[in-house]
């Protein structure tokens, strides 16, 4: 069965985006990043020496990452602080982005990267990743590419990108109950080699199914890191 999208895009056709540079003025680096009504504004720190100095390392820079939602961002308030999800998202946002970032370059120094999650309607660790990969390039971090990241879906029968919230939770009814019809997959790509350095599975896909959302993925990741490089040259410009 064909999927049709509420909000009838096609199946390769993401929410508005939306990217800014230089949104947060006393930070070495920042950036807003937005899928429809999810939005992202990070913020970058460093490189700094790190402190306490027996978590130095005299090869490479520590790169750590902060990702939140604010307490208003979902339509139910959400309780201020970090999360267990919040935790993994920080931590597989870090691997993500580790891969595009040339950390040799100071050692036995820190990076901290802060994921603010303002509006929140899925796709959030992918409009974060986003927005930090924009970010640290702001802040004059080396970086051997950029980072994009993409969130694709198997809604019944059909491979979608972006999906939202509604389209997160679709169920279908089987004998009088309600199932779970959705399966989310974020990505992130390299912007050069088109790597991936980021791939979840919420649900379950087989082995075509996968192969299908890493194209798409990799199709639409490149219309990401277009708009992405556009709002650097932007702020470089002004």
């Amino acid at each position: 069965m064909t999927y049709k999208r509420p909000d009838g895009r096609k199946p390769d056709e993401t929410r508005k985006i939306e990217a800014k540079v230089g949104v947060i003025k006393r930070a070495d680096g920042s950036a807003m990043f937005s899928f429809g009504n999810s939005k992202a504004i990070v913020a970058v720190y460093g490189p700094r020496k790190l402190h306490p100095q027996h978590l130095q390392d005299p090869e490479k820079c520590l790169l750590r990452c902060y990702y939140d939602l604010i307490s208003f961002s979902v339509a139910e308030r959400k309780r201020p602080g970090p999360s267990r999800r919040s935790t993994e998202v920080s931590y597989v946002t870090a691997n993500a982005l580790k891969k595009a970032l040339k950390l040799e370059s100071f050692p036995n120094s820190v990076i901290d990267v802060y994921i603010f999650i303002v509006e929140a309607d899925a796709s959030t660790r992918c409009s974060g990743i986003n927005a930090a990969s924009m970010a640290l390039a702001h802040a004059g971090i080396p970086m051997t590419e950029l980072v994009s990241s993409i969130s694709i879906g198997k809604i019944g029968d059909s491979i979608v990108a972006d999906l939202t919230k509604e389209e997160e939770d679709y169920c279908i009814k089987k004998d009088g109950k309600e199932i779970k019809a959705a399966t989310d997959i974020p990505f992130a790509f390299l912007s050069g080699s088109e790597k991936i350095s980021l791939m979840q599975l919420d649900g379950k896909v087989n082995v075509d199914d996968l192969k299908e959302a890493i194209a798409l993925g990799k199709k639409m990741s490149k219309k990401i890191i277009d708009i992405q490089k556009q709002a650097l040259k932007k702020i470089g410009e002004e």
